[in-house]
């Protein structure tokens, strides 16, 4: 895959799409739940890595453009998905409570690596 323009435009409008999505998501989780774990970043953060698993195995499938595989990949889901806020929020959330820092981190970790397998078997197993 070339960076023509194209493919620059496709992950610009991505991205744009994707910020405004995680921003007006974690807005909202927040809004209705409001307890101290950043619960808005995890949503963004698993929902993100089932999209990604379940892109990846159309992928596998020759399904989908380099055109449309930057602008859902690299620009929404870049966008969308926010793991440097979960580092910082992580960070805080140690300092004030250890049980928050290391509950927030055990479920971002493995709740994202859990979504990419369920969305990359689950399309995986639907394609065939």
């Amino acid at each position: 895959m070339s960076l023509s323009w194209q493919t620059l435009l496709a992950v610009g409008l991505g991205g744009f799409l994707g910020a405004v999505a995680r921003a007006y998501v974690v807005h909202m989780t927040n809004k209705h739940f409001p307890i101290d774990l950043p619960v808005g970043i995890l949503l963004v953060n698993v929902v993100g890595s089932f999209i990604i698993g379940c892109l990846f195995a159309i992928i596998a499938h020759n399904m989908i453009s380099d055109i449309t595989k930057s602008f859902l990949i690299t620009g929404f889901l870049g966008a969308l998905t926010t793991y440097s806020t979960f580092a910082i929020e992580s960070f805080f959330l140690l300092q004030s409570s250890f049980f928050l820092g290391i509950t927030n981190m055990f479920l971002n970790l493995f709740g994202t690596i859990l979504a990419a397998a369920s969305g990359y078997k689950l399309l995986h197993f639907l394609i065939k």
